[in-house]
C-alpha cells in the first residue's frame, strides 16, 4: 500500500511539474516570442530523467521537440528575412510557426490534464 501511495505521489508531482513547465512555455512562447523558451526547456532536460515510467516523460519529449522545431523554423524565417525577397515569405512563415507552437502547448497542457501520454 506504501508503495501505491508513493507511486502515486510521484505521478502527482511529476504531472504538477508539467503543467508548470507548459504554462512557463506559453508565457515565454507569448511574451517573447520564445526566446526565453531554453529556460524551460532547460528544466525539461533536468526533469526528463525524473519522469521516466509516467505519462509526463512523452510530455517532456514533446515540449522539447517542440522547442527544438519552433526554434528551426523562426531560424529559417529570420535567414530569409534578411533578404529582401524572402522578407514576404517569412512573415507567413512565422505566422504559420507561431500556429503550430501555441497548438502543440494548448494540445499538451490539456492532454496533461486529461492524464493521455503524447504521441512520441
Amino acid at each position: 500500500m506504501t508503495e501505491q501511495l508513493m507511486l502515486d505521489q510521484k505521478s502527482e508531482n511529476a504531472i504538477n511539474t508539467g503543467r508548470m513547465l507548459y504554462l512557463a512555455h506559453g508565457l515565454t512562447f507569448f511574451f517573447s516570442l520564445g526566446l526565453l523558451s531554453i529556460i524551460p526547456v532547460i528544466i525539461n532536460y533536468m526533469k526528463l530523467p525524473d519522469s521516466e515510467g509516467t505519462i509526463v516523460h512523452s510530455h517532456h519529449r514533446w515540449m522539447i521537440r517542440s522547442f527544438w522545431w519552433y526554434a528551426f523554423w523562426m531560424s529559417i524565417g529570420w535567414i530569409l528575412f534578411v533578404t529582401v525577397i524572402g522578407m514576404v515569405i517569412a512573415v507567413p512563415l512565422w505566422a504559420v510557426i507561431w500556429l503550430w507552437k501555441a497548438y502543440r502547448l494548448i494540445r499538451g497542457f490539456l492532454d496533461l490534464n486529461s492524464k493521455k501520454a503524447m504521441p512520441i
